[in-house]
């Protein structure tokens, strides 16, 4: 005996948007779609998204939408007051998609001296970009005052950053401060053993 082969499912398309019926509200339009699926798909919608939306009587939807805008998160220690206070100063996050919060960076030079191969080392500069300096004009004024190859690559966090053959966190400070006076030498801080150590 043969088994049975299971009956093909049938698939109902909107005739507005394309799409399977069940996806409609996922589509480009699903106003336009919505007298269609009335009249051709009535059990796939409950007839309560369908009827309240389209007669204009989306004004629930709206009422909890603003009140979902204003809605924030605090901690249960802050008083209302501080609360308050927080919410009237301007927020220092960027809002990406998605509702995730982009935190402000720090305006900070990070210098790192990374050895390889026990005696080659390279100098590694980041966060020259946050004072308004283009790294590629950066690295050819390293690569020249330093009379070594500098070049600006992706550093394991997916930001540039330049790096600089050989040792010369010795006098590269005085050399962003000199050549860059927008960079403060108490934003410059060196690496040294895993920890951040301020250059100043």
């Amino acid at each position: 005996m043969a088994a049975e082969k299971p009956a093909p499912v049938r698939v109902l398309y909107c005739g507005v948007c394309g799409l399977p019926a069940e996806y409609c509200e996922f589509g480009p339009d699903f106003e336009r779609c919505k007298p269609w699926l009335r009249d051709h798909a009535p059990g796939v919608y409950p007839d309560e998204l369908i009827a309240s939306s389209s007669s204009g009587g989306g004004g629930d939807v709206d009422k909890v939408g603003e009140r979902l805008q204003g809605v924030g998160i605090s901690d249960g220690s802050s008083s209302s007051a501080a609360g308050n206070a927080s919410a009237s100063k301007p927020e220092e996050v960027k809002r990406l998609p998605g509702g995730k919060v982009k935190k402000k960076e720090k305006q900070e030079v990070v210098i790192e001296k990374i050895v390889r191969n026990k005696r080659k080392c390279v100098t590694v500069v980041k966060g020259l970009e946050l004072f308004g300096v283009k790294l590629s004009d950066a690295s050819k004024k390293l690569g020249k005052k330093f009379a070594t190859g500098a070049s600006v690559v992706k550093g394991p966090t997916e930001k540039e950053q330049i790096d600089v053959q050989g040792d010369i966190s010795y006098d590269i400070v005085e050399f962003i401060t000199d050549t860059w006076p927008d960079v403060p030498e108490s934003a410059i801080f060196f690496i040294e053993d895993g920890r951040k150590v301020p250059a100043a």
